[in-house]
């Protein structure tokens, strides 16, 4: 009797592979990366070099030694996960504070689960949380940026938008009284010229990477937009309410890692929900709660976070947005 072999997820119903998918990914990565290194300098580079090899290295050792499987480092899947996991750490964070959040996304958030197309959370959000935990000080000392400076960053440490607003808003300050001091303008977070994340500092990079996606179908528009909309709608309607405690729609777009997380994080095939319907509600859910934690939590920060707690309403989404089966009647009673 012949047997059919399924293999792991992600499913695709055209010509596009594994490898295909990883690598295109990679490609939309590039703008953010050219930016980041703009503004970071060297250090951005060596962050980067850092995750990646170390996240190729843990995966292999891992598959070599404990899991004995096939040898899938040539998917790019581990070289994605490096270069996303230092997209979302500051570029003077300390190298041996990378390797260990490359050992955590890929041990703990990848191959603990089985490899590619098993793991339930992103890999390189899983590290980022572990070392936003573990090690806050240093995840939260944002070198300020400083263009074309190859010699490495300045040991100078500045506030992002949300952390300058954060703490304004707790002192008593009115939102329209912080934006007017905050060094960065509107124009300044679109372009890069703030602190924050590698990946995250530039909207319009990563505007551009998610449209190349969009154009080679890697992604659809489904879960950035319903983020996106989400984050605009409970934004605009505080706003309204109170402009003095509540900054507006514009602004929780442009700063911290809303882009990043929206088109490149949310969007993975395997922690993402396979039915459009299912995206909606999954993209809904991440804005919400992204923006409940950003005025309410104690972390100026949500996105992260939002989008790990939906990983795991992802099988629940599926299994209640299941496809009607061709052929089949369902049985009156």
């Amino acid at each position: 009797m012949n047997k059919l072999n399924v293999s792991l997820s992600p499913h695709v119903k055209n010509k596009d592979s594994v490898p295909k998918i990883m690598y295109g990914v990679i490609i939309a990565l590039i703008p953010a990366l050219l930016v980041s290194v703009y503004f970071f300098g060297l250090d951005a580079l060596r962050v980067q070099a850092i995750a990646i090899v170390s996240c190729i290295l843990f995966e292999w050792l891992i598959q070599k030694f404990l899991i004995k499987g096939q040898n899938t480092i040539p998917d790019g899947s581990a070289a994605l996960t490096g270069m996303l996991l230092a997209f979302n750490v500051p570029a003077n964070l300390p190298w041996w504070i990378m390797v260990i959040g490359a050992l955590v996304a890929i041990g703990v958030g990848k191959m603990s689960f089985g490899g590619l197309g098993k793991n339930p959370f992103n890999p390189a959000l899983v590290g980022r949380v572990f070392m936003l935990i573990s090690f806050p000080v240093q995840m939260t000392s944002w070198p300020k940026v400083s263009v074309l400076n190859f010699t490495g960053i300045d040991a100078a440490t500045g506030a992002t938008p949300l952390a300058i607003m954060k703490e304004g808003l707790a002192n008593g300050e009115k939102v329209s009284d912080i934006m007017n001091s905050m060094p960065t303008s509107l124009v300044d977070m679109m372009t890069g010229q703030m602190g924050g994340s590698l990946g995250e500092i530039s909207a319009i990079a990563l505007l551009i990477g998610g449209i190349y996606m969009l154009w080679k179908k890697i992604i659809t528009i489904h879960i950035p937009l319903s983020i996106f909309a989400s984050i605009v709608l409970f934004t605009g309607i505080m706003n309204l309410i109170n402009p003095g405690a509540y900054a507006g729609p514009a602004f929780h777009l442009l700063t911290g890692g809303v882009m990043l997380g929206a088109i490149f994080m949310a969007t993975d095939m395997v922690t993402s929900p396979m039915s459009k319907k299912g995206m909606w509600i999954y993209g809904i859910g991440i804005g919400v709660i992204t923006v409940a934690i950003r005025v309410w939590g104690a972390y100026p920060e949500g996105i992260s976070f939002a989008i790990l707690i939906m990983n795991g309403f992802v099988p629940l989404i599926n299994n209640s947005m299941k496809p009607k089966l061709f052929g089949v009647v369902k049985e009156k009673k």
